[in-house]
């Protein structure tokens, strides 16, 4: 699905990226070689004033002027607040809504984004069956399921046009112990892609904070809040990571996306808000750390 191991989130598209950054941003990362966009049509109904979409427009926009075939695109459904839910006409109409704003004829790899439990995983198949089948949509793939419904739901999809080919799930060196217990598992089993998404800890792990006083009153507080709740100092972790950044003359984030790599996923999911921060992803396709180095980063982040 992607050339280089690294997938461009979207989510800053429409919301702290605005269309001019937002392009810069794209075609730097187009120019070092990245081929897969992630994005959702939720983006980005959390902002004051959007209501979701805003990142799927800005995308089209760019795709509109000749960029289409550069990049893969990846978008999802089922959390859009304006029409939420796995129901098949929602989906469809959702999918019908995604593919205007983002001014193309198909998704590359279309998520349900989180389950609903409301309609029976045999049904989310059948729809996702007719997505497949009726040439929008290239590949099925999963975010937030359940371990149980995402088993159930490769089992009945399996040998099928709506096999999940990927998952997307957090994952990062302050998030392991969900995905490692219950998802890698599954993703070996059944063979698949992983996406990781909030691979750095919402910015944590970018090195530019190194205390609780540092990120005290900026935008990213309350979204690193979970970070903080056990016995564990996230801290130690960026201190270990910034560590093996400064033996390999890289930045911090390059380091945790490589460790990520090392880890099985397939392309992490980072954003750019700038044209600054695309370097940092896309270093970290080629950054190779020493066993040595990942066994200090698996023991520095062992309780999370």
């Amino acid at each position: 699905m992607t050339d280089i191991p690294i997938t461009l989130g979207g989510n800053t598209f429409g919301w702290t990226s605005d269309r001019e950054e937002s392009f810069a941003v794209l075609d730097a990362f187009t120019t070092g070689g990245g081929t897969l966009v992630d994005t959702a049509d939720m983006y980005s109904q959390w902002g004051e004033g959007l209501s979701g979409g805003e990142s799927e427009t800005v995308l089209g926009e760019w795709f509109a002027a000749g960029n289409r075939d550069k990049v893969k695109i990846a978008t999802k459904v089922g959390a859009i607040q304006s029409a939420p839910g796995l129901a098949r006409d929602v989906v469809d109409r959702n999918l019908d809504a995604s593919l205007s704003r983002l001014q193309t004829d198909r998704i590359d790899l279309y998520y349900y984004h989180y389950d609903d439990e409301s309609v029976p995983v045999a049904d989310q198949v059948e729809t996702a069956v007719a997505l497949v089948e009726s040439g929008r949509v290239g590949r099925m793939a999963l975010s937030n399921y359940a371990p149980e419904r995402m088993r159930e739901f490769f089992r009945l999809a399996a040998d099928g046009p709506a096999a999940p080919v990927a998952v997307q799930l957090q994952y990062s060196l302050l998030a392991r112990a969900g995905y490692e217990k219950n998802y890698r598992p599954l993703a070996e089993e059944y063979g698949v892609a992983v996406y990781s998404y909030f691979s750095l800890a919402s910015g944590l792990l970018t090195g530019k904070y190194r205390s609780r006083d540092d990120i005290a009153g900026a935008a990213r507080e309350a979204q690193t809040t979970g970070y903080f709740g056990g016995d564990a100092d996230p801290f130690a972790v960026v201190d270990a990571v910034v560590t093996v950044a400064e033996a390999h003359g890289v930045e911090p984030a390059s380091v945790a996306l490589a460790w990520l790599r090392s880890r099985g996923v397939t392309a992490p999911i980072a954003s750019a808000r700038t044209v600054a921060q695309v370097g940092p992803l896309l270093a970290s396709a080629t950054l190779e750390l020493t066993d040595r180095e990942i066994a200090e980063l698996d023991l520095a982040s062992a309780e999370f």
